[in-house]
């Protein structure tokens, strides 16, 4: 192939939105604005470039053979037929990857292709490249394997008697909390098991890529990632590649919850363009995606609340069983969060907690937005209902008693040092008016659980309000190294930002030019396309790129200002902290200096090239202690139900949130945010479960898989705001996205419980849960 190959490969988004028509005003810019996100116009005018987008001369088309069945032995690959198929030009397996044959972000242990044991249904037996996408596809069909079938592993339960599925054992991680005294008692007490589903992260646009091969024998990635240097340094261990030869380019990345982080879609392609010398694409049909993407992990969790007669907490103790699937991936970040979450944001004098990540024959699982957190928050939602219910006290007063401030300590002995204005965000929810009760007439009926065509009659409609309170942490944990690099470069009055940070929807790239705007008073601000030709910024989860992406724009920025104010400065014999910039305008305090940006510019380059790195964490111990998070976000929600308790339908009516975001940065930005969180934290309440049955999925597609529609959305109110700035964050900012999802699908089963009288202690609500008791 000749090496011009690759200038016929679009280029990744330039993520800026072109300048309003002339005659109309410049939008108001810098932190604090609600400046549009930067590819918005892009996206409405449907020219945003995604990986499925993209096009090479000489292109072939990949596709996937997956396993049918989720245990078995592979006893033999014929890949003749395939092979010798019209158009068919490569077919690889697990003898043709080489380098490294398995890979993971955090463990090694997920094979590139099942060479001889398949763990879980759909995973890759081999790749075919063709010239058309449905001789592919029909060559991958006819790809002959033998399978001696395996029981499968399905219940996490069962996983530690069960013959070791893995080599390196079923058991991925165990952590034992021990806080405080375990002889300790409360007058009250209260017991329950709880079940969390399935949730699939659900891209509307599912995976896609292009790899094309390069004159020095490498390999350029063109796919959605979310964190493109681990991406590559993964891949090119499987290609046997030194990291250099192999270059990922981030695509247009169609949203993103965990779903974008699995690089079994993105290695095969290289191996395919490496083997034919063409570029190799790769479009996931829709079950593709739901069979080769991590999931939020099941959750198994048993609970038992201590309380004194007034209901203030005395003692959890807790046991958490996380199902991971086939591999680890993120499995054991997800157990230290649920562990160290595992009482809320209450204070708890003594806890007790064992948790446990186990490898199953079940999907794999791994990185979901809020992953350990929303299992838990569920669960201890429900303690705290049930405790009320059993005091006879208001759920939301309950609460109120036990909330947690800063200064308080967390179950692993860490001191909330960052702001928690826990009883300020359930007092707003709390006081928040309710809606109206429903219409009891016809005109009315659309506001009934199941809708105007449901079989549901108003006499039988319950209204139920529930609450609950969410924490999540920030950035990475237990020690994770928290880097970030970015550059700021101005020239002729336009400033480029460089930063491999990936926009996932969580709007960076737009944060990044309201930081530049804000320090340099420069209105036209780009963001470079994102490549591993830059520094490493990490991946996109945690909130971590408003923080440390973030705060590494803002200090280049600062570099910069000073470069370009140092000369003013000198030349009027005073500091450059007397000197402002606001509206392209340079000006001193005193008013003798009074110029612009561009005329003090006068024609140079400037540019600044900064790190930003929080503070240092530390894993937690065999007791499950240590200062393991760097900062930690709050939320509380109050859900208002209407259920038919006949049939057992759920209505959401609204949702009532007050979130500490320690400093809002793009109102307009936050409050979708929030929104989008909230309605994937109902979706998760009452739709959202990937069936499996003895391993296998059922109905991997949107019509078996139920996510909410704008018709299932509530309103959604957001009636407070907390800005109490963390100090240690750059701009005191804090995650947004996370912690509604987190807080959301315990909220609306606090309300179910209220409306029915039933326990509701599994996620997705089922109908059957939602039938009221007799007399209720």
């Amino acid at each position: 192939m000749s090496s011009d190959a690759t200038t016929a490969v679009p280029t990744a988004p330039v993520l800026d939105t072109p300048g309003p028509p002339p005659g109309q005003e410049q939008p108001a810019h810098g932190l604090g604005t609600s400046l549009p996100q930067a590819e918005s116009r892009a996206k409405t005018e449907g020219i945003f470039p995604y990986a499925s987008d993209l096009w090479a001369e000489g292109l072939l088309w990949a596709a996937i053979l997956r396993s049918p069945h989720p245990h078995a032995r592979i006893v033999s690959v014929d890949t003749g037929a395939a092979t010798a198929m019209p158009g068919v030009r490569a077919v690889v397996t697990a003898a043709d990857v080489p380098g490294a044959a398995t890979y993971g972000r955090r463990v090694a242990d997920r094979p590139v292709f099942a060479a001889d044991l398949v763990r879980h249904h759909g995973e890759a037996i081999a790749a075919v490249a063709a010239d058309h996408p449905d001789t592919a596809r029909l060559a991958a069909a006819a790809i002959s394997v033998e399978y001696e079938l395996l029981d499968p592993v399905t219940d996490p339960e069962k996983a530690f008697e069960a013959e070791a599925l893995h080599p390196d054992g079923n058991l991925i991680r165990h952590i034992p909390l021990r806080f405080g005294d375990p002889d300790a008692t409360g007058e009250v007490v209260v017991e329950g098991l709880y079940r969390i589903g399935r949730q699939d992260p659900a891209p509307i646009g599912a995976e896609a890529g292009l790899a094309v091969p390069r004159p020095d024998g490498g390999v350029e990635l063109y796919t959605a990632s979310t964190d493109p240097h681990t991406d590559r340094d993964l891949a090119a261990a499987c290609f046997g590649l030194p990291p250099e030869q192999v270059k990922l380019v981030v695509t247009g990345v169609p949203g993103a919850t965990g779903d974008r982080e699995d690089p079994g879609f993105q290695i095969p392609l290289g191996l395919l363009a490496l083997r034919t010398g063409c570029p190799v694409k790769l479009t996931a049909t829709r079950e593709e995606s739901f069979l080769g993407h991590a999931h939020r992990h099941p959750t198994l969790l048993r609970y038992r609340h201590h309380a004194d007669a007034e209901g203030h907490l005395v003692k959890v103790e807790a046991q958490i069983l996380l199902d991971a699937g086939a591999y680890a991936d993120s499995s054991s970040e997800s157990l230290a969060a649920a562990v160290a979450f595992a009482c809320g944001p209450y204070v708890v004098p003594h806890a007790f907690v064992e948790g446990w990540a186990v490898r199953t024959n079940n999907p794999p699982s791994g990185h979901v937005r809020g992953e350990g957190a929303m299992q838990v928050c569920a669960a201890y939602e429900a303690q705290m209902d049930k405790l009320a219910a059993k005091l006879g006290v208001d759920p939301a007063e309950l609460r109120m008693r036990n909330v947690m401030a800063t200064g308080d300590i967390l179950p692993t002995g860490q001191t909330v040092t960052c702001p928690a204005p826990v009883a300020e965000l359930l007092a707003a929810v709390r006081d928040f008016p309710l809606p109206p009760l429903p219409k009891d007439t016809p005109e009315g009926e659309w506001l009934l659980p199941g809708g105007p065509e449901g079989a549901g009659e108003p006499g039988a409609v319950r209204r139920g309000v529930g609450y609950a309170l969410g924490m999540v942490h920030m950035l990475g944990a237990e020690g994770t190294d928290e880097v970030s690099t970015a550059t700021v470069r101005v020239q002729d009055g336009i400033a480029t930002v460089i930063c491999s940070a990936v926009d996932t929807g969580s709007g960076f790239s737009t944060l990044a030019r309201q930081i530049v705007q804000d320090t340099l008073g420069i209105d036209e601000v780009h963001v470079a396309p994102v490549d591993t030709d830059q520094p490493p910024a990490g991946p996109a989860a945690h909130g971590r790129h408003t923080w440390v992406s973030g705060g590494a724009v803002e200090r280049a920025a600062k570099m910069v200002r000073t470069q370009l104010l140092q000369p003013l400065a000198h030349q009027f014999g005073m500091s450059t902290e007397l000197l402002q910039i606001t509206d392209g305008k340079i000006t001193s305090y005193d008013g003798v200096l009074s110029t612009t940006v561009t005329e003090a510019m006068d024609g140079k380059e400037l540019w600044a090239t900064a790190q930003c790195r929080p503070h240092p964490t530390e894993p937690l111990d065999e007791a499950g202690q240590g200062d393991a998070f760097v900062g930690l976000a709050f939320c509380a929600i109050r859900a208002v139900v209407d259920v038919d308790i006949e049939l057992g339908a759920v209505r959401v009516v609204e949702m009532a949130v007050a979130q500490d975001v320690g400093r809002v940065l793009n109102p307009a930005q936050l409050a979708t945010r929030i929104e989008a969180g909230v309605t994937q934290g109902v979706g998760a309440a009452l739709t959202e479960n990937l069936r499996t049955a003895r391993g296998l999925v059922r109905h991997p597609d949107f019509t078996g898989y139920a996510l909410p529609t704008s018709l299932d959305a509530p309103d959604i109110r957001i009636v407070k705001l907390v800005e109490e700035r963390d100090v240690v964050a750059p701009f005191g900012a804090k995650a947004a996205s996370a912690i509604p999802v987190v807080t959301s699908p315990a909220a609306v089963a606090s309300a179910v419980r209220a409306a029915t009288g039933r326990p509701v202690n599994r996620l997705p609500i089922r109908p059957q849960a939602a039938v009221a008791v007799p007399n209720s």
